[in-house]
């Protein structure tokens, strides 16, 4: 779709501070609780459409900085943005610049927010930059375009755990990749988010074939969020997320293998959500554990076959997945009535899972950690299975599910968190061909309507038109170097760990 272009207002961007006393003194009102919002390139607060304020980096009254961008207006709107804050004002950056925050120390949700289009005189496929946080590479030649046109989006928001250090500062640096003076970078929105340390404990097992094999993750190791699952229910929205840390939690249903889908349902009316101490509830909000999916009723077609996920990552990390787990419908109520195979890439992570040992009863949450590790330099897919285990004869031969998360560990040889740009699929690339064939096709069909004589004339514009078209299909990206391995601190490298197995 052509967009109309913009003049890009020149102005100076003030250099964010954003300190816990100004959020108790009630001066920053997208502060609460140390959390920060920040609506790049915005010169005022503006409310989001889950009713939060964020702040526009126009308009601090901290620092100033002579050398920090320009503000943008997008000058289109696409209709599935959830809301025009953060997304129809950018900050847009020729050259490196530093975002410093003054927070809670400890560990926080950094997220990211990109709506990639043209932005004024600069083209959209033209932005290619690195982020950095905390002394971590976040992203490295992120091409948001390329990404977004990948997942079929329209926008996009990168989710990291972060350490802030014991001065309670985070620098976040925008930075355009080398090699062309058109590179830029952008950021329509930053938000933090100071949380507890959510990711090291209970002590994740290694998937390596069932066998008990503890794998401790440094308290200081930064993550980022690979896919966050409400497994058998809805989207869960950031506003209704618990621990008010604004988590976005994706229904699971694209990311099902073949067409044995299982069963979704709901708790029934008579079960109530019981946290644990366990389980505090900022873990996973109660509409998480309200709703899963099971294989089915039928045992028998359970036992011949699993009930899979695939999920796209990136190649050369070790990965942290959380699986949430709640008996939510009656008869499940006591031991081994249900007892199922957790595999991860193929690989036994948990034999003899039985929720309710687990957990202690019906609608009582528990949740388990397990660590994986890919090798290469580009994109893999992980499979997630769940199969019925009859070895120790359960009532039911079935296997459930509420919810699964998917971090990415930072590898410490080099500090990264980076992985490649997203290949566009081909039905992708040329979409925008098939866009114009359609109309021409209609084109000439309303011709035909018209006059034999017409219809003629316009069926050979329309092979002009298309012959041109197919000219001018090819999508302009720029593709990343390859990401080289590195091995996780404290944790053998990727091609050791294989040597174990």
């Amino acid at each position: 779709m052509a967009m109309a272009s913009s003049t890009v207002p020149p102005c100076l961007l003030l250099l964010t501070i954003v300190s816990l006393a100004a959020a108790n003194g009630g001066g920053n009102n997208s502060t609460d609780s140390g959390q920060v919002r920040l609506s790049c390139g915005a010169s005022a607060s503006a409310t989001d459409s889950d009713g939060r304020a964020w702040d526009g980096d126009s308009a601090s009254k901290f620092l100033t900085s002579a050398n920090a961008g320009v503000a943008a207006r997008a000058s289109y709107q696409d209709p599935s943005l959830p809301s025009s804050v953060p997304y129809m004002m950018a900050r847009v950056f020729a050259s490196s610049h530093t975002y410093t925050f003054l927070v809670r120390p400890g560990r926080a949700f950094l997220r990211l927010f990109f709506y990639p289009t043209d932005y004024g005189n600069r083209n959209a496929s033209s932005a290619l930059f690195g982020v950095t946080a905390g002394g971590v590479t976040l992203l490295r030649d992120f091409n948001a375009s390329q990404s977004a046109l990948a997942l079929d989006a329209a926008y996009l928001v990168r989710e990291f755990s972060v350490i802030v250090n014991s001065s309670g500062r985070l620098d976040v640096t925008f930075a355009p990749s080398t090699g062309a003076g058109s590179h830029y970078a952008f950021v329509n929105g930053i938000e933090i988010v100071p949380t507890p340390d959510v990711f090291t404990a209970p002590v994740p097992t290694f998937a390596n074939g069932g066998r008990p094999d503890p794998m401790p993750i440094r308290a200081d190791t930064a993550f980022q969020t690979m896919y966050r699952l409400n497994v058998g229910g809805t989207a869960v929205s950031p506003a209704d997320d618990s621990g008010r840390f604004y988590r976005a939690w994706d229904t699971d249903f694209p990311y099902i293998f073949g067409a044995a889908v299982g069963v979704s349902s709901k708790k029934d009316s008579d079960v109530t959500i019981r946290y644990p101490p366990s389980v505090p509830p900022y873990i996973a909000p109660e509409g998480v554990y309200a709703s899963a999916r099971s294989m089915g009723p039928d045992p028998q077609i359970n036992l011949k076959y699993n009930l899979t996920w695939i999920l796209p990552v990136d190649e050369g990390f070790y990965y942290l997945l959380r699986f949430h787990f709640c008996e939510i419908q009656y008869p499940i109520t006591k031991v081994n009535q249900r007892s199922f195979y957790i595999y991860i890439n193929n690989q036994t992570a948990q034999e003899q899972m039985d929720v309710i040992t687990w957990s202690g009863g019906i609608g009582v949450p528990v949740y388990t950690n397990y660590l994986v590790v890919t090798t290469g330099s580009g994109q893999t897919d992980m499979w997630v299975a769940l199969h019925p285990d009859p070895s120790t004869r359960p009532q039911y031969y079935n296997a459930i599910l509420n919810g699964l998360e998917v971090f990415k560990l930072q590898t410490y040889g080099s500090n990264n968190l980076a992985g490649a740009n997203q290949r566009i699929p081909q039905k992708q690339l040329y979409q925008g061909e098939f866009k114009r064939k359609s109309a021409v096709a209609g084109v000439v069909g309303g011709v035909i309507a018209g006059a034999l004589l017409a219809a003629l004339i316009g069926c050979v514009c329309a092979c002009a038109i298309c012959r041109r078209g197919r000219k001018y299909a090819s999508v302009v990206v720029c593709e990343p170097e390859s990401i080289p391995e590195q091995p996780a601190h404290g944790l053998p490298s990727p091609k050791e760990r294989l040597k174990v197995w």
